[in-house]
């Protein structure tokens, strides 16, 4: 087994709250037997948002891949949970048929697809428009708009243009403003997007301000869903009374910054035992994580869009059978994995028989 790490590019520069994206790094646990791949994982770092610390990624992965229980340990793993998210995939493939084969559903059998959210970047209201337009022509019917970076009435006018030409039983509206607003000026917005029949906003407000996020759940208009506010949460009482109190109307999970797939359905049971919503997001891994993310989901009863639609942002991704069709998710079990941009050579190409 190896550890190799992969700089992923963005097609084009990419504009979050957090500043322009151009690159993202992850590392693979990797097993190779007489050239055939064995087993593979995915740890996906996001800089300046992600716990994991890149130095220690490695050597922590390694320690515990080569552990002879080869199971999860998790109080070596509390504050990595993209190494955990990682260890979870790469064990999961290891006692696969085929490393990429992670659970048994309609969905890896090609016969059923997930449905799935149109992202938009951050940019001008022109280049946020023509996005927008893309999507919708492309069959999405959930559109996700990062806010927060321009003008607020600049935002708000580019979603009155799209109801002006869309009703909500036409597309679904999400707004994501990774905490751009302040808890005294939060419910101002909230109110003139309610009246866009938006669906719902991903964190308002930053993360940690309980109280106030609280008190914006209880008075909002708009469904607000939290995001960022679940990372850092570890144990399930902790999940359990963070939901609690704030009593949001969905949370947002993504396995690589709250705990992989295990962290993932503890706030899954907690939230369904309250009656919260939820949906999952890839959080910018490449096709392998957004693989071993659809395939988790795919054994859930999925009503809504999920934030999935993050595979064709890289200019050297790894070549997998996941395509979007009309905004669902596929995967086409006649289509091959190819992992020759990891390895570098003429050696990555593996049939799925």
């Amino acid at each position: 087994m190896k550890i190799i790490s992969h700089q992923l590019k963005f097609k084009k520069p990419s504009g979050t709250s957090r500043g322009i994206l151009t690159t993202k790094m992850s590392y693979f646990p990797v097993e190779m037997i007489n050239g055939e791949l064995k087993a593979i994982g995915e740890v996906s770092l996001i800089q300046g948002l992600s716990p994991d610390h890149p130095a220690q990624v490695s050597d922590l992965l390694v320690k515990l891949i080569n552990d002879s229980n080869r199971t999860p340990d998790h109080s070596a793993l509390q504050n990595f949970p993209a190494a955990y998210f990682g260890n979870e995939i790469y064990l999961k493939s290891s006692e696969s048929n085929h490393p990429f084969e992670l659970f048994v559903s309609t969905f890896q059998e090609g016969k059923t697809g997930i449905p799935i959210n149109g992202l938009i970047w951050m940019g001008t209201k022109n280049e946020m428009y023509s996005q927008i337009k893309e999507k919708i022509d492309q069959g999405y019917r959930c559109i996700k708009l990062k806010i927060g970076a321009i003008d607020i009435n600049e935002e708000l006018s580019l979603l009155k243009h799209v109801r002006s030409q869309f009703d909500s039983s036409e597309i679904t509206l999400r707004v994501d403003a990774n905490g751009a607003f302040s808890p005294m000026n939060a419910m101002n917005y909230l109110e003139q997007l309610a009246l866009l029949k938006v669906h719902s906003i991903e964190q308002p407000i930053m993360a940690g301000q309980i109280d106030e996020m609280a008190r914006l759940c209880e008075a909002s208009p708009l469904p607000i869903a939290l995001d960022e506010e679940l990372i850092g949460i570890k144990s399930y009482r902790e999940k359990e009374d963070l939901l609690k109190t704030i009593k949001p109307h969905f949370i947002i999970l993504k396995p690589s910054l709250i705990g992989g797939w295990d962290h993932s359905d503890e706030w899954i049971q907690i939230a369904d035992s309250m009656t919260i919503g939820w949906w999952a997001t890839s959080a910018l891994e490449s096709n392998v994580g957004l693989n071993a993310i659809a395939q988790w989901l795919s054994t859930k009863e999925i009503t809504i869009p999920q934030g999935l639609g993050t595979g064709g942002l890289f200019a050297n991704n790894i070549s997998s059978p996941l395509y979007i069709d009309k905004g669902y998710l596929y995967n086409n079990p006649e289509s091959s994995w190819d992992i020759s941009v990891l390895l570098k050579n003429n050696h990555g190409h593996f049939n799925r028989r």
